[in-house]
């Protein structure tokens, strides 16, 4: 489980750098007024989610059972961080042209990759047996 979990870790960070370039240089929602992110969640999620990796490769390493609930716990700021990036990214998809043209499918990659990151880490931090 843990080489699951450490793949889709890594192709949702992946997908995520991309993302987060892809917005950074023009290409992105910065120049659509309506669609624009604080830029505390733009770097409040990407934090959160390698803060929790590093919490769980230590509960890994440690047998820590706190650490990867301190994992599961940033893990899920950082998922409702990205949720609230998403749903705006919707609203925004149907009203500006620049929104059209944000990469759908690394969106949906990123996303689906998260989740299933976050359910490997939940299902991880509950077969734990140290503590």
């Amino acid at each position: 489980m843990s080489l699951a979990t450490a793949v889709a870790w890594t192709i949702a960070a992946i997908a995520g750098i991309y993302l987060l370039s892809y917005g950074l240089t023009g290409g992105g929602l910065k120049r659509a007024k309506v669609t624009r992110f604080p830029a505390a969640l733009v770097v409040s999620h990407p934090a959160l989610a390698v803060t929790a990796l590093a919490c769980w490769a230590g509960g890994l390493i440690t047998g820590n059972r706190a650490l990867v609930w301190a994992a599961f716990a940033g893990l899920a700021a950082a998922a409702l961080l990205g949720f609230v990036m998403f749903t705006r990214w919707l609203g925004a998809s149907r009203h500006t042209t620049a929104a059209r043209g944000f990469p759908a499918l690394a969106v949906t990659l990123h996303g689906v990759a998260g989740v299933t990151a976050f359910t490997l880490v939940f299902l991880s931090a509950s077969a734990a047996r140290s503590f």
